[in-house]
C-alpha cells in the first residue's frame, strides 16, 4: 500500500473529504431508515487469521459506534487483540470535543508509524469525530501520509468495503460525509459485560457556540420507536441488567418524526415496563427536559435515581453567548422540579469555565448555582476553541492562568459535594449492581448503585453480573466502600 496521491484524477475515486461548508448546510432532506443491511459476500471472510485493535476516545457515543465496529469486523472473520504487533488492522476512534483529545491522537499516529514501516500490510485507519473536520483530515493527508483509511461517524456500515479499499488500492481512502447520514438497522454488534449501550437518536440541532458536535454527528435523526424497543428487548432476553439510552440530546427524542408524535417521555413511559433491572440516558439538555419526562421518571421502577444534566455556566449571560437557550433561572426551576418529584435524585453536570468574556463575577455565579442545585458530581473543563465554530471567532479574554484558578475552586467545591453526598450514604443499605474486580485489587468486587456511585465490598467471584445490597461502612470522595447483608437479589424486576 502507498500512501502518496498520484494525481487527482487517479485519487478521486476513494477520495470524499469533509467539508464543514457543506456540514453547515442543515437541510431537510429526507433521512432514510435501512433495515436491509449485509456484509458483501466476498467480504464475509476476508478477515480470516486476522486480527484487529481498536483504540477509543472520548463519549459513550463513541464506545458504541466501537461496539458496531468490532461486530462489523468479527462477522468478517477477524479476530480481537490488545496487541499492535500482531494486529492487521488498527482503528482509532476519534473525539473531537476538546483539544487534548485531538492531541492524545496525533500522538498516537507518532507512535504508530514506526509499526507501519516494519508491517507495510497493516491497515490504520482514523474514523469517528475528528474525521469529520475538514482541518484534522488535512492535516492527516499533509503529516501523516503513512495513514490509510479515514472514515466518519456516518458512514461506519460501510467498513467492510472501506477497509477492501485500503487493502487493494494504492491511495490514502478518504470517505467522510458531510451530509447526515441514513439510520442503518441491524448493524451486527460485540457487546461485553452486563451492561449496554442504545443509540434512540443520532445528531444534535442546538448548534452551542462552542461545540463542534452538530458539524462532525449532524443534524438530529431518532431511530423508530418500534426499532428501539425491539432493541432493548432483545438485549433484556440476553440477560443484560443495565441499559444506557444514548443520544447527543435524548430530550430530542421524536422531535423529528412528521408521521406520529411520540417523545422522549413515550419511549421512556414504554421502556420501562420492559424486564431490564436498570434503564439509564444520557445526555439531557436541559432546554427539552420537559414536565411530562420528570412524571415518568417520578414512576421509577428500572428508572434510575440518576440524571446527568450539563449546565455548563451558571450566568444567563455567559449562556446567552454559549447559545445554550436556558437561563440560569430556567434550569434552577428545572432542577427544583425534578428534585421535587425525585428528593433522592443525584444530579450530575458539566461545567466550562473561562468561556470568551467570563468576568469573575459570573464564573462566581457558576459557583453560587452549584450550591444550590447541590450536584453529586461534574465534568469540569477549560474552555478550548473549536476551530469551526463560533467561538472560535470570539476574543478568548481570559487568561489561562485565571482560568486554571477559576477550575482549581471549582474542583475543590466539586470534590466537597462529592465527599458530603457519600458521607449522607453511611449506614445504609444500597442496590448494587456487581460489574467485576477492583481495578487496583483482585480480592475485592466493584459495582454501582442506582444513583451511578461506584462501591467495593468482598464477595465471591460468583456474584458477578448480579444485583446485591450492600451497607455503605467506609465514604470516600469517589468512592464507597460496604459489606454485603444479604443473598444476591433476584433478577426479575
Amino acid at each position: 500500500m502507498a500512501n502518496q496521491v498520484k494525481s487527482d484524477k487517479d485519487y478521486s475515486q476513494y477520495f470524499q473529504p469533509p467539508s464543514l461548508t457543506d456540514a453547515k448546510k442543515r437541510g431537510k432532506e429526507e433521512i432514510a431508515v435501512h433495515y436491509d443491511f449485509t456484509i458483501p459476500e466476498d467480504m464475509q471472510e476476508f478477515g480470516k487469521d486476522k486480527y484487529y485493535l481498536i483504540r477509543t476516545y472520548g463519549c459513550q457515543m463513541n464506545e458504541h459506534d466501537t461496539e458496531v465496529m468490532k461486530g462489523l469486523l468479527e462477522h468478517m472473520g477477524y479476530q480481537t487483540t490488545e496487541d499492535k504487533n500482531q494486529a492487521d488492522v488498527i482503528l482509532l476512534n476519534t473525539c473531537a470535543i476538546r483539544e487534548n483529545a485531538e492531541d492524545k491522537v496525533f500522538g498516537e499516529l507518532g507512535h504508530l508509524k514506526a509499526l507501519k514501516a516494519q508491517k507495510p500490510g497493516l491497515v490504520l485507519g482514523v474514523c469517528g469525530c475528528m474525521s469529520q473536520e475538514e482541518a484534522v483530515v488535512n492535516r492527516i493527508m499533509q503529516k501523516h501520509a503513512f495513514v490509510d483509511l479515514i472514515f466518519g461517524t456516518h458512514n461506519i456500515h460501510r467498513l467492510p468495503t472501506l477497509l477492501k479499499d485500503a487493502y487493494y488500492n494504492k491511495e490514502m481512502v478518504v470517505e467522510v460525509w458531510s451530509k447526515e447520514g441514513d439510520i442503518v438497522e441491524n448493524l451486527p454488534k460485540k457487546r461485553e459485560g452486563i451492561r449496554a449501550w442504545v443509540n434512540i437518536m443520532f445528531g444534535c440541532d442546538k448548534f452551542c457556540t462552542y461545540c463542534i458536535v452538530p458539524y462532525t454527528r449532524g443534524k438530529e435523526r431518532s431511530r423508530r420507536p418500534q426499532d428501539v424497543l425491539a432493541e432493548v428487548r432483545d438485549l433484556a432476553r440476553q440477560g443484560f441488567q443495565e441499559i444506557t439510552l444514548l443520544g447527543q440530546n435524548v430530550n430530542a427524542y421524536g422531535k423529528d418524526f412528521e408521521d406520529i408524535t411520540y417523545s422522549f417521555a413515550d419511549l421512556m413511559d414504554d421502556i420501562r415496563k420492559i424486564d431490564v433491572p436498570r434503564i439509564r440516558f444520557t445526555t439531557s439538555h436541559p432546554r427539552d427536559f420537559d414536565d411530562r419526562l420528570i412524571e415518568v421518571l417520578g414512576k421509577r421502577g428500572n428508572l434510575v435515581e440518576h440524571i446527568h444534566l450539563p449546565v455548563q455556566s451558571g450566568n444567563t449571560e455567559v449562556l446567552k453567548r454559549m447559545s445554550r437557550k436556558y437561563s440560569r433561572d430556567h434550569y434552577l426551576e428545572l432542577a427544583r422540579k425534578i428534585k421535587e418529584m425525585l428528593p433522592d435524585v443525584v444530579l450530575t453536570t458539566d461545567i466550562i469555565v473561562g468561556f470568551p468574556g467570563e468576568t469573575d463575577e459570573q464564573f462566581d455565579e457558576t459557583m453560587s448555582l452549584y450550591e444550590k442545585v447541590g450536584f453529586d458530581f461534574a465534568f469540569t473543563f477549560i474552555y478550548s476553541p473549536r476551530e469551526g465554530t463560533p467561538a472560535a471567532d470570539m476574543e478568548d479574554n481570559v487568561p489561562m492562568e485565571v482560568k486554571k484558578q477559576r477550575l482549581y475552586r471549582l474542583n475543590e467545591l466539586v470534590n466537597a459535594h462529592s465527599k458530603a453526598s457519600n458521607d449522607k450514604l453511611l449506614g445504609q443499605t444500597v442496590e448494587v449492581l456487581v460489574e467485576g474486580e477492583s481495578k487496583n485489587n483482585a480480592d475485592v468486587l466493584a459495582g454501582r448503585t442506582r444513583t451511578n456511585k461506584l462501591i467495593h465490598f468482598t464477595g465471591s467471584k460468583e456474584l458477578i453480573g448480579r444485583m446485591v445490597e450492600v451497607e455503605v461502612t467506609h465514604a470516600q470522595t469517589w468512592i464507597l466502600k460496604g459489606e454485603i447483608v444479604q443473598k444476591p437479589m433476584k433478577l426479575s424486576m
